[in-house]
């Protein structure tokens, strides 16, 4: 039997899904929670096979409570089901660890299936998500520059040194290096000319 936990602040959906999961001759639903944060203390308790977590909750967030199941070392594999589908959404929930991702008006078949399969060790993307997250794949988001970074990123372009470029911002010549070293840590370059080259591909110096 494949153990189900389910994870959703609102009771009606629970009671639906506990309702469809358990008519499968091979599934149980052993609990149901409403946040994250008791999902967490479930998991660490009473570790069920798969944990079908809603994102959107009060509290302790579906991502936040995957991050912390994922990092406790529990073998219990947490799948994602929600209503949304934005970019961060996705993203949030991948990084934190999620074995999967499902939207809320997936068929049955299609959820059992998931849940079979992240039991198995699979990862389960509903086909929307899996179309959003190689979108993101091949345009990389560009790095989080703050405004004064790109500032001093224009200036290094322009060939003035950091002296110079703190005479021009009325900045320290100090403080125009911690910018540098900020902005060459978000880029992932180790020196000015690669700084400034690397930001002209990407477009954050316009």
């Amino acid at each position: 039997m494949i153990r189900v936990l389910l994870v959703d602040d609102h009771p009606v959906v629970r009671q639906g899904l506990h309702a469809m999961l358990d008519a499968e001759a091979d599934l149980t639903v052993v609990g149901e929670v409403s946040s994250g944060a008791e999902a967490v203390e479930f998991v660490a308790n009473d570790p069920p096979d798969v944990v079908l977590m809603d994102l959107r909750m009060p509290g302790m967030d579906g991502a936040t409570a995957t991050a912390k199941i994922v990092a406790s070392g529990s073998r219990s594999r947490v799948v994602v089901l929600t209503t949304y589908e934005t970019d961060t959404d996705i993203l949030r929930a991948v990084e934190a660890g999620a074995a999967g991702y499902l939207l809320k008006d997936a068929p049955l078949a299609e959820l059992v299936a998931a849940i079979r399969g992240a039991a198995r060790g699979e990862t389960v993307l509903a086909p929307s998500v899996v179309g959003k997250l190689v979108g993101r794949v091949r345009t990389p988001a560009r790095p989080a520059l703050s405004a004064r970074e790109i500032e001093v990123l224009r200036l290094v372009g322009r060939g003035l040194s950091n002296a110079e470029i703190g005479r021009e911002l009325f900045i320290g010549e100090a403080t125009v290096k911690t910018h540098l070293l900020r902005a060459f840590g978000k880029l992932g370059v180790s020196d000015r000319t690669a700084a400034v080259t690397t930001a002209m591909r990407l477009g954050v110096l316009g």
